[in-house]
């Protein structure tokens, strides 16, 4: 083992030092890390002492352990990039939606990108007395029968990242677009059956743990940190038109606010020109 403070726990001595391998391209993002008994072999511990290593990176969103399957090593945290330009007004195209990498590549050595990424409709819950429902309508300026709501969930790397909800006063949706798992970009889809543009009026940042609907949507444990984006978009004569509400797995994702156009000298470190 390395040297350490020697008040130091073992296990997070070892903690450490796989860090240390997963940092240095050893087990690479998505790789399967060896088993116990290879591990308490190769450091020289017991399996408790591996144990409690492993769940320790595992609490900090380094690795996510797969009952049955092994332990794996998680890909690095998704930046949502967001370009905040005060000289104009952008158009409402689905930021998060496009800011995302749905493309994402397979593992090394194999070819393409994961079947199935992308955002896709989950459900189509009644507008009810729920609290999401009654911020949707006070936010909107309409009454809750007067909502429709869609719920999707967007895919990155074959699994379940974000959790949305979109509230339209719009009565009754088109069938096909309410469609379980029917693909594609729901806000461009929410504003063509409106015949509207939509523009953003504001959003605001938060997080929670997960719920249980949202704990089983993502598939995660109930009380996992969740980010939490929500906004309203409106018309250009700026009539409210749509409130979403996103909840994105808090251990895959962090927004990356640019007051500059990313790639710019000031830029301080974003995926690319997403918005």
């Amino acid at each position: 083992m390395a040297t350490h403070r020697s008040d130091t726990p073992l296990y997070r001595r070892l903690a450490r030092q796989l860090q240390e391998r997963i940092d240095a391209g050893t087990y690479p993002a998505g790789s399967r890390l060896p088993s116990e008994p290879e591990l308490s072999a190769d450091f020289g511990v017991n399996r408790l002492t591996v144990r409690q290593a492993v769940a320790e990176l595992e609490r900090a969103a380094v690795l996510e352990i797969r009952r049955g399957v092994g332990t794996f090593v998680r890909p690095p945290a998704v930046r949502v990039s967001i370009t905040v330009d005060p000289r104009s007004q952008r158009f409402d195209l689905g930021s998060v939606h496009r800011a995302l990498p749905l493309d994402t590549p397979l593992p090394e050595g194999a070819a393409g990108t994961v079947e199935g990424d992308g955002e896709a409709v989950a459900a189509a819950p009644a507008v009810g007395g729920s609290a999401e429902d009654g911020e949707a309508a006070r936010q909107l300026g309409r009454t809750v029968g007067e909502l429709s709501r869609v719920d999707t969930v967007i895919r990155i790397g074959g699994r379940p990242r974000v959790a949305n909800s979109y509230w339209v006063p719009t009565r009754p949706l088109p069938a096909e677009l309410l469609r379980p798992g029917r693909p594609g970009n729901m806000v461009l889809a929410l504003a063509g059956a409106a015949g509207v543009e939509l523009e953003y009026d504001w959003r605001a940042f938060g997080a929670i743990g997960a719920d249980l609907a949202d704990a089983e949507l993502l598939g995660v444990p109930p009380g996992t940190p969740l980010l939490v984006r929500e906004g309203v978009s409106c018309t250009p004569d700026g009539t409210p038109a749509l409130y979403v509400r996103r909840r994105i797995d808090g251990s895959s994702a962090r927004f990356v606010l640019h007051y500059r156009e990313p790639g710019g000298a000031d830029d301080a470190g974003g995926s690319g020109p997403a918005r």
